[in-house]
């Protein structure tokens, strides 16, 4: 069942609206339909009234659909005042540039991994993740490491949405491997993605968790089999693990004011 199939009218634009930014460029309206769960009177309408609402942008010389400023204004402020992204954000390029590699920020969103953040190495390489992006929770580092820390009912809810489709060879095929790769994750600490999601790239994550072990994102350094391997990448353990523990300290201040006063008085 889709996010937004439950919840009226509002989830169905909203499942619309996140259809047509999949597509990651101007689409038209027969593209959409050819994905899309609705009926075409029913598309139509949604997508009228996001765009009369400037979520999205028609463009009539081309016939085109893409999202609107009004969405992109709505972005930019949710990233803003995005808690763990606004206090990542040095943390994150001082371990790039520490590292050499790209450094990504992510959160869990509903059953998927959110991209909040992406630090690009001296040398780029092309991948999937960028920020805004979402991407499986099952095979990609940052994603277990999350997982791995939920609790635990909630755990199993969002292994059981998980599609297990088969990437690559490295793939997790089924709930079982995952959950035996989820307890390895809590006994080290941190966790890998060993070309799971695309061949050739790898990465070693962290959890960003807090005082008491609530799960607020995870980090990862990440690269390519081409100049590295994974005995390498987790040699950035240590550094991970600091800015892991630095960014959760901060968030805890940022978003809640009296934190601070209630360590030190008790309260």
């Amino acid at each position: 069942m889709s996010r937004g199939s439950g919840d009226g009218t509002v989830g169905k634009a909203l499942e619309v609206l996140e259809e047509v930014a999949d597509f990651g460029r101007p689409v038209r309206f027969n593209d959409v339909l050819a994905n899309s769960r609705f009926p075409k009177p029913t598309l139509y309408r949604l997508i009228q009234t996001l765009t009369n609402q400037g979520m999205l942008d028609y463009d009539p010389d081309r016939f085109t659909y893409a999202p609107g400023a009004r969405l992109v204004r709505l972005a930019h402020f949710a990233w803003r005042q995005s808690s763990l992204a606004q206090v990542a954000s040095p943390y994150l390029h001082e371990l790039s540039e520490k590292t050499g590699e790209t450094v990504h920020l992510a959160q869990l969103d509903s059953a998927q991994v959110l991209y909040l953040d992406k630090r690009n190495a001296t040398q780029p390489i092309e991948m999937y993740s960028q920020a805004g992006k979402v991407g499986p929770a099952y095979c990609t580092g940052v994603g277990k490491v999350m997982l791995a820390y939920v609790p635990e009912d909630e755990a199993e809810a969002i292994i059981g949405q998980q599609s297990f489709h088969i990437f690559t060879e490295h793939t997790l095929a089924n709930a079982d491997a995952l959950k035996e790769e989820l307890a390895e994750i809590r006994e080290h600490g941190y966790g890998f993605d060993r070309e799971e999601h695309e061949p050739g790239i790898i990465c070693v994550a962290m959890p960003i968790l807090t005082e008491r072990g609530r799960i607020l994102g995870a980090l990862s350094v990440t690269s390519t089999t081409l100049r590295t391997n994974l005995a390498s990448l987790e040699k950035n353990v240590p550094l991970l693990k600091s800015a892991a523990d630095a960014i959760a300290k901060e968030a805890q201040h940022w978003s809640s004011p009296d934190y601070q006063k209630q360590q030190v008085t008790g309260t």
